[in-house]
């Protein structure tokens, strides 16, 4: 994300009042002496887990500062990663498909995983996939949420955008726009051609040639690629009146402010994205990393990831649940995070949901071409 981008996108947030200040409970600090100079902290992340409203609790508890270089899409966070000397960041906040890549090129460190409250977590996520390398632990899942079809409610009604279909539709035409990242796009249009299983990332050649062919029907449609301001600006502006491989990560910013936008996962289904946290290698820092990512799954530091004011997201932990409920009731129940009745997980347990992945059969470099040549086509 570039500097520009990221002003952009902070005076948005200022300017829909995202970014109010948030309920949380009481967190217990390590007890650094808030008399020495703070111990600054480099985090690589996606746009907004450095910021106050998510990390002052902590900076101020632990006297220390966090020095963000922020990402977006997993590509952009390994090459970024490649090209800075080993033991540059501390901590490393990555989309859960990438962690097996980090830990085999040797860019985090192993984790205790006595260190955090696992049996907190819900069963589906207490050993998540790609987080362990056996009974080796490497990264700690924080957040989560889904991918679908995001929508203008003016234009589109919910039944129609229950179906990725409705993207080729004519009054759409001029009118669908893209995130600019291939694994959320083309893993939502696998799904759509019906590639469920195992998985919409897991196709072989004839599937991998049908969905480059599906996709590249859809460009007549298409008014452009957005990076994560213009995403928002577009959809909040009538720009694009549709959008897939994206969700209430985005619209559930431009609801706050009023915006006539929605998010679905389709009936041919949705990816789910993973956010989560692990220690960098040769980091210097690695007590005050294990602190920060305790905090960040304990229920003060998940009420505060829940309604970040970058873009909500999920929480897989039962503690976080209770505590959203008690402190952000209404957004409990926007994100379908309810203690009783029917809950967001109902998607996963349903056969709903897949994870985002890197590719099966194809590698990365030939998704992310074939990705270019649908831009430039």
């Amino acid at each position: 994300m570039t500097h520009k981008t990221k002003s952009n996108r902070r005076e948005f947030l200022k300017k829909t009042g995202a970014l109010s200040a948030l309920v949380a409970a009481p967190y217990i600090a390590t007890g650094r002496k808030a008399h020495a100079a703070p111990v600054e902290l480099n985090m690589l992340a996606w746009y907004g887990h450095a910021e106050p409203d998510i990390v002052e609790e902590f900076e101020a508890k632990n006297n220390v500062k966090f020095k963000p270089k922020y990402y977006a899409g997993g590509d952009n966070m390994l090459a970024l990663i490649s090209q800075s000397p080993p033991g540059t960041y501390d901590v490393i906040l990555s989309d859960g498909e990438f962690v097996q890549q980090l830990n085999a090129a040797g860019y985090i460190e192993e984790m205790d995983a006595a260190d955090y409250n696992f049996d907190d977590y819900f069963p589906e996520f207490q050993k998540f996939p790609g987080h362990w390398d056996g009974d080796k632990l490497f990264s700690v899942m924080i957040r989560f949420g889904y991918l679908g079809v995001s929508f203008n409610t003016d234009l589109v009604s919910h039944k129609e955008a229950m179906n990725y279909d409705v993207l080729w539709d004519k009054k759409l035409t001029g009118k669908v726009g893209h995130f600019d990242w291939h694994l959320p796009n083309l893993g939502c249009l696998s799904l759509r051609d019906g590639n469920n299983k195992p998985s919409p990332f897991d196709i072989g050649d004839d599937q991998w040639k049908k969905l480059q062919e599906s996709t590249m029907s859809l460009k007549p449609q298409v008014a452009g690629y957005f990076d994560y301001g213009g995403t928002f600006s577009s959809l909040k502006n009538g720009d694009v009146q549709a959008m897939c491989g994206i969700g209430d990560w985005i619209t559930g910013v431009l609801l706050k402010d009023g915006a006539k936008v929605d998010s679905v996962v389709p009936e041919q289904g949705g990816l789910q994205w993973t956010e989560s946290l692990s220690i960098g290698k040769g980091t210097k820092h690695r007590e005050l990393v294990k602190s920060f990512i305790q905090y960040m799954t304990s229920p003060a530091g998940q009420v505060r990831s829940a309604q970040m004011a970058a873009y909500p997201g999920m929480l897989p932990m039962k503690s976080g649940w209770k505590a959203l409920n008690e402190a952000a009731p209404a957004e409990a129940k926007r994100q379908r995070m309810v203690l009783s009745g029917p809950n967001c997980l109902d998607d996963i347990r349903e056969g709903r949901i897949h994870y985002r992945d890197i590719p099966k059969q194809q590698s990365l470099e030939d998704w992310n071409d074939f990705w270019s040549e649908y831009k430039n086509a």
